[in-house]
């Protein structure tokens, strides 16, 4: 009996990808978020009001969400690593700048503009395009899922460092930092990322194609997958606003960008920019409860890399359904929670938030993969995307508004509650794909493909 012997592989390339990736995912969320800690030293130094520096901020997180469907049309056309690399120097460009800045225009400029876009073409999009082209169905869940997670951890390795900078030599000195870590990760990622597997001679992980014809006895020869799609010749805003045409008459990606809207609105709109002043509200110190906003970023992590594993074994629908149902429930019991002290059920809301508060991410990229096909799902998820940060923008404005109008924040939890309420069900309405099968799997002639599982 002849037996076929594998040797022991090297790491897989995919791995050293999407571990660059993650850095350029962690730095461009740190990057992102460091702009809130840098308000009051500019405020000070150059006497600006809380509307001008805010205002950049907003200008910031809308350019962030809009840049995402361009920036995914722009990898289809030029490839992943030319576009991470331009983003970072785009980055470093514009928090360098700000170095010899001195009128308020130039910090929307700069922050708003430079930074937003840099930051938006290196958002939760590019993760999604990393794990469709170089991840077999099989994986992509876990490695969105860890993707995912960068946006806390962006925050939690970057913001407490630069607070510190900008409370103590100066907020120039925070603002260095990020330009020189823009600028060192460019090498790295033109030396490590490929744009396909097939460029550098490998295949995605998970599957193998083998070759059946010609297979001697006790050998098999492995070959790399070859490219599924000819090279873009569209323009990259002409490619984004196509996709968003041709995906509107899709009645599953209204659901998708409705309930994704409605996230924005329960995290990054309402919990992120409302719960200290809200908690203060009720009694609790602002450095309290600052502390806890930052748990919830490290229960963020954990809660989207284990969403991840389970989208790859639970359908994404009762995923979503689960999470959004479950986060309004929560929302709508924030009131009886929130007091001077925390208690273990206030607690317990920090926990369950934390591990909910990105898990959406995984099943709804591969809803979009699902429905809209692997070369499509990149673009779609960046509209999708692009509806969260305005969800998030119209949920601190409105949250706001209801304070100063009825001195409370009650109506904007109850709010907040009632459409991620609406939101569940919305997800159990999405249906499978007509032929299904999940959109992008290939056939090839004359060959297996083996999971490597």
């Amino acid at each position: 009996m002849t037996t076929t012997s594998v040797r022991p592989a090297r790491v897989h390339r995919a791995w050293w990808v999407a571990l660059v990736v993650l850095g350029a995912l962690v730095a461009a969320a740190g990057f992102r978020s460091s702009t809130g800690a840098l308000l009051e030293p500019l405020e000070s130094e150059f006497g600006w009001s809380r509307a001008t520096t805010s205002g950049a901020v907003s200008v910031n997180l809308v350019i962030y969400g809009l840049t995402a469907p361009f920036a995914a049309a722009l990898m289809e056309r030029f490839g992943i690593r030319r576009v991470v690399s331009a983003a970072l120097l785009l980055v470093a460009l514009g928090s360098g700048l700000t170095l010899v800045m001195t009128q308020a225009w130039q910090l929307w400029l700069l922050w708003g503009l430079a930074v937003g876009m840099g930051t938006g073409a290196m958002a939760l999009v590019l993760g999604a395009v990393v794990a469709n082209r170089w991840f077999a169905e099989s994986r992509r869940g876990l490695v969105t899922g860890i993707f995912g997670a960068a946006n806390a951890t962006g925050q939690l390795i970057f913001l407490p460092g630069v607070a510190a900078l900008a409370m103590g030599p100066g907020w120039r000195y925070a603002a260095l930092v990020t330009t020189v870590a823009a600028v060192l990760l460019v090498p790295v990622v033109l030396l490590v990322v490929a744009d396909h597997p097939h460029d550098v001679g490998t295949h995605p992980l998970g599957t193998l194609s083998v070759d059946l014809n010609g297979m001697g006895e006790g050998e098999a020869q492995i070959a790399p997958a070859a490219s599924t799609s000819a090279p873009a010749t569209t323009s990259p805003a002409r490619l984004a606003v196509q996709t968003l045409r041709e995906s509107l008459s899709s009645r599953v990606f209204w659901i998708l960008l409705g309930t994704f809207w409605v996230c924005g609105w329960s995290t990054n709109g309402l919990i992120g920019t409302h719960f200290i002043p809200a908690a203060h509200d009720h009694g609790m110190p602002q450095t309290t409860a600052a502390g806890l906003l930052a748990l919830i970023g490290v229960f963020d992590i954990a809660g989207t890399v284990a969403s991840g594993w389970l989208t790859d074994r639970v359908d994404p629908r009762f995923l979503l359904f689960g999470y959004y149902g479950l986060r309004g429930l929560s929302l709508i019991a924030v009131p009886a929670l929130l007091g001077p002290e925390v208690h273990p059920n206030l607690f317990l809301f920090i926990i369950f938030y934390g591990l909910d508060w990105v898990a959406t991410v995984p099943p709804t990229i591969a809803l979009c993969r699902r429905h809209f096909g692997l070369e499509r799902s990149g673009v779609v998820f960046g509209w999708v995307f692009a509806s969260h940060m305005v969800g998030a923008g119209v949920a601190a404005s409105y949250a706001g508004w209801v304070r100063s109008s009825t001195g409370d924040y009650l109506p904007a939890w109850l709010t907040a509650g009632a459409l991620c309420l609406v939101a569940a069900l919305a997800c159990l309405t999405i249906t499978s794909p007509s032929d299904g099968r999940t959109a992008g799997q290939e056939v090839r002639p004359a060959s297996r493909v083996l999971s490597l599982d």
